[in-house]
This record gives structure tokens, C-alpha cells and sequence, in this order.
């Protein structure tokens, strides 16, 4: 299939440059970018439809736990620098 597309000078300019460094054309330029952006796009379609998914059954089974009423340092007490030095 074909299609027309519209763009600036410049970048038809570069666009060529670039494709006769390389060996090939500006079309095929644009076909072999067009073919890697459409698996992209499904995956990351799929990972955006999961992470929906995931979130919608975090608000579904979310539980209410109460209010925090500790203090990180008080689950992980430490001896202090004194009692470390003194052997059992």
C-alpha cells in the first residue's frame, strides 16, 4: 500500500542523506521504523492494560490496618556504642 505523507524540506533532506549513508531509501526508513513501533506500542499497550488491572484489584482488596503507631526505630532496636564494647 502506499501513502503521502507531508514534511518539511529539512527533513526530507536529512532524511535522504541519512538513507543513501546507509544504503537504502527514505521509504524503507520509514517502513523499518513503522515496523518496530507497532510490536512497542501492543507491548506497551498490554503492560498499561496489566497495570490497570493490578491497580483496580489493589482498591478492591485494600484493607484498612489502623494507624501507625510506632516508630521505625522501635522494631529495629540497636545496643548502643557502650554496651557493644563489653563482652558476655
Amino acid at each position: 500500500m502506499k501513502i503521502t505523507i507531508s514534511l518539511d524540506e529539512k527533513i526530507v533532506r536529512n532524511a535522504r542523506k541519512v538513507a543513501a549513508e546507509r544504503g537504502t531509501t527514505v521509504a524503507a526508513l520509514v517502513r523499518g521504523y513503522l515496523e518496530k513501533l507497532i510490536p512497542e506500542a501492543q507491548t506497551l499497550g498490554s503492560k498499561e492494560r496489566q497495570l490497570e488491572a493490578l491497580e483496580r484489584t489493589f482498591k478492591t482488596l485494600s484493607a484498612r490496618m489502623g494507624d501507625r503507631t510506632w516508630k521505625r526505630e522501635d522494631l529495629y532496636e540497636r545496643p548502643s556504642k557502650r554496651n557493644s564494647n563489653k563482652k558476655s
